[in-house]
């Protein structure tokens, strides 16, 4: 912006010889303030002073124009009222805002010869009224490309024009504050740019094109080596030496073409110190030397780097085994269909594993929850072990593992795997002080041929895996069709097996046991059936569900309370009859269960509104797993049971472990042979004799025995022939509803 105004040496030949003296001598005297390095403060007050000196009569001031160049701020003004400049100090710039308002929003000189007659003055008249001030000339401060930085301005008590000397001694006086300012906001831009050089966080050294150190900042020495440090060349290759070379060559290469650089590397802090680091390169060309100069700026970012690596950490692998987590897998797996999109996926063979261990909430429930994390680590940790490279384990669920194994795996190559895995974390692991055998129920499905989804395969090997259990567990199962037609169904069975107990669809069916010589009925088995849109759901099909699922504690309650009912109803009707009801093991597998099993009958007694419950007339029958899996926690809680008069029965008994201690150790009133026993007396001699030593050891014990499945006359003749004295079959009942049973009873 053009200002208007001559240069100094212009100038200098309009003034006379005595005012060329006086005006150098100010120009020394202000020129050496601002060498000195004194605040522009002082300055301005002393350009004041020596312009006042030099016009008597005069008052003068300096306003300087605000950052965002809309209003003018007090700079100096000693001899002006200060009542006055308190009150012009923020005043905004603009047409008619006195003469300094308009001097700098016109960035021209303002000379108001009257102030209470000029326009400019209309509204702030008042105040220079006030203090006796009547004429106002005021000039322009410009930088030195023409900028307004502000306003000299010299105040009369009387109305007065400018001579030509007053118009040169104002214009001198904005010269000089010019360079006052310019120099004094030069000086203070410097020292500010040097202490934030000297305290910024950033390590940060300059250097010539030789690598030379020319400056160097606190921070830089206290994070490098001192060897490094304290050299006069900043040797950047070896503080870069344990970064990817690659990028230092990168780095090298920009720097000697003279470009700019950044990126992520690796510096030494100490010798033997690696820290992860930013590096900016900014190559600055030095107008003296005419050579470029370098500012290499070092940020550590080790600690976002490790935060980094802390959150990739917790949103991709589990943190209790440090195997990938789902998400990841999922991941993983979608970028391996991705490789097989791009081709043709049927050249793009990878399987997963589904492995879960069996019988896993037992541990927790009878180790406790510390303990059965520390048998996941095992596991992990022993995958990690076997597995080939071109596998991922991961921890999908709580006791569920993963393992995908990239290339084209035939089943031959899976099954040595699964066999491999089984084998490895098969191994006794000592936990608490107790040797556990793990085993695992795998599944396998096969990308392309099974599935061409993430969510579909997975799916897939859970089918597979939940088949495996199905069949007895600890072993594997490919998935094939009719595993998916099965999976489906159970599904059905259990999404609705939900909904059956509210929507009335379960009924206890009754069948009789009898005395096998009089045929009379001295006892009765509560069983489960489930009639659901006019089928009845085989027990053998949904039982198993509802344990799987964990709704069979949920129906156990509902199957006793039904049995008791109809214990109670038939007492009404003066008639005793003990009735058997099964009892799952899952029902007793925590103490909590086992807590509100016992509850189950001291609530039952309130709610059906009785005095005496008719412990007497129920038993429970278990099954062997039972009395093997909880020995001190479930003859406990069978020794209550029995106090309070419930009899217990082994179901089944011969099927299971048959260890026949527990018959000794724990409260048993009687043994029931299972049927399969019965239903082979005719095809096979070794059946008989295990009959025979299951009734003698019985009857020595103290023990009822039952004979259930019985059908024929041949196999009623032999438990005759061994004097069993209670028979349970088609021979003589089949189950039956609750009405027809007691219509059966009432009628006998």
């Amino acid at each position: 912006m053009d200002s208007g105004q001559p240069d100094m040496k212009d100038y200098l030949t309009q003034v006379s010889t005595s005012d060329y003296r006086s005006s150098i001598e100010r120009y020394s005297a202000i020129l050496n303030m601002v060498l000195e390095g004194l605040p522009l403060g002082e300055i301005l007050h002393a350009l004041v002073l020596l312009i006042e000196a030099q016009k008597v009569g005069t008052k003068a001031s300096v306003l300087l124009l605000s950052d965002d160049g809309k209003r003018l701020l007090s700079g100096a003004a000693p001899n002006l009222p200060s009542e006055y400049n308190e009150a012009i100090n923020g005043v905004g710039i603009g047409p008619n805002v006195g003469s300094c308002g308009t001097a700098a929003f016109l960035c021209q000189r303002v000379i108001v010869e009257d102030i209470e007659n000029h326009p400019y003055w209309e509204a702030y008249k008042q105040l220079p009224l006030k203090a006796g001030l009547k004429a106002c000339w005021s000039e322009p401060i410009f930088d030195s490309v023409g900028k307004v930085l502000g306003t000299f301005a010299m105040y009369y008590d009387t109305i007065k024009a400018p001579t030509d000397q007053d118009l040169n001694l104002i214009q001198e006086a904005a010269r000089l504050a010019s360079l006052a300012i310019e120099r004094s906001r030069g000086l203070h831009l410097q020292r500010l740019n040097s202490k934030i050089f000297e305290n910024l966080p950033i390590a940060l050294v300059i250097t010539n094109d030789k690598h030379d150190v020319l400056s160097v900042n606190p921070t830089f020495l206290e994070s490098t080596p001192s060897y490094i440090a304290d050299s006069k060349f900043f040797d950047i290759v070896q503080y870069l030496s344990c970064s990817d070379p690659e990028l230092v060559n990168d780095l090298m290469l920009s720097i000697e073409r003279g470009h700019a650089w950044q990126g992520q590397l690796k510096g030494l802090k100490a010798a033997d110190d690696i820290i992860d680091i930013k590096l900016i390169v900014t190559v600055i060309r030095d107008s003296l030397t005419r050579q470029n100069c370098y500012a290499w700026m070092f940020t550590d970012i080790t600690a976002r780097k490790t935060a980094e690596k802390l959150i990739d950490f917790q949103n991709n692998y589990d943190q209790l085994t440090g195997l990938a987590n789902r998400k990841y897998l999922f991941k993983k797996l979608e970028e391996l269909i991705k490789q097989g999109t791009n081709q043709d996926y049927q050249s793009a063979k990878f399987s997963i594993m589904l492995l879960d261990l069996d019988y896993f909430k037992q541990i927790n429930d009878t180790l406790g929850h510390d303990n059965g994390d520390l048998v996941l680590r095992n596991v992990a940790s022993r995958l990690i072990k076997v597995l080939p490279e071109n596998s991922l384990p991961a921890r999908v669920a709580a006791d569920e593992f993963a393992i995908v194994f990239s290339g084209n795996q035939n089943s031959e190559d899976l099954v040595s795997l699964a066999n491999l895995v089984s084998k490895e974390i098969g191994r006794e692991i000592l936990i608490n002080g107790q040797h556990i055998s793990l085993t695992m129920s795998i599944g396998f499905a096969r990308y392309g041929s099974d599935a061409i989804s993430a969510e579909q395969l997975l799916n897939c090997a859970s089918q597979a895996m939940y088949n495996a259990k199905a069949r007895g567990r600890n072993c594997y199962q490919f998935f094939n069709q009719e595993i998916q037609i099965e999976a489906e169904r159970t599904a059905k069975i259990h999404f609705h097996l939900k909904k059956a107990i509210h929507q009335g669809e379960l009924q206890l069916y009754y069948q009789p046991i009898v005395e096998p010589k009089s045929g009379k009925i001295v006892k009765a088995e509560a069983l489960l059936r489930w009639r659901y849109n006019d089928e009845f759901i085989p027990p053998d099909e949904f039982i198993p569900i509802a344990e799987q699922s964990g709704l069979i504690v949920e129906i156990g309650a509902w199957v006793r309370k039904q049995a008791v009912i109809t214990a109670i109803e038939l007492q009404q009707k003066n008639i005793t009859m003990p009735i058997s009801i099964n009892v799952s093991t899952l029902e007793f597998w925590s103490s909590e269960l086992q807590h509100n099993f016992i509850q189950f009958f001291d609530d039952i007694l309130q709610e059906l509104d009785i005095d005496v419950f008719p412990y007497k007339l129920i038993t429970l029958e278990i099954t062997e797993s039972l009395l093997m899996k909880q020995k001190n926690e479930v003859n406990e809680l069978l020794s209550m049971l029995r106090k309070r008069g419930i009899r217990i029965s082994i179901d089944d008994f011969g099927t299971g472990y048959s260890s026949l201690s527990y018959l000794v150790n724990f409260p048993v009133d009687q043994v029931k042979i299972d049927k399969s026993f019965i239903q082979q007396l005719e095809t096979d001699k070794r059946h008989k004799a295990l009959i025979e030593a299951i009734v003698s050891i019985s009857k020595a014990l103290d023990l009822n025995v039952i004979a259930e499945g019985v059908e024929t006359e041949a196999q009623l003749a032999f438990i005759n022939q061994q004097n069993i004295p209670f028979v349970q079959g088609y021979y003589f009942y089949r189950p039956m509803p609750k009405n027809e049973f007691i219509s059966l009873l009432s009628d006998s």
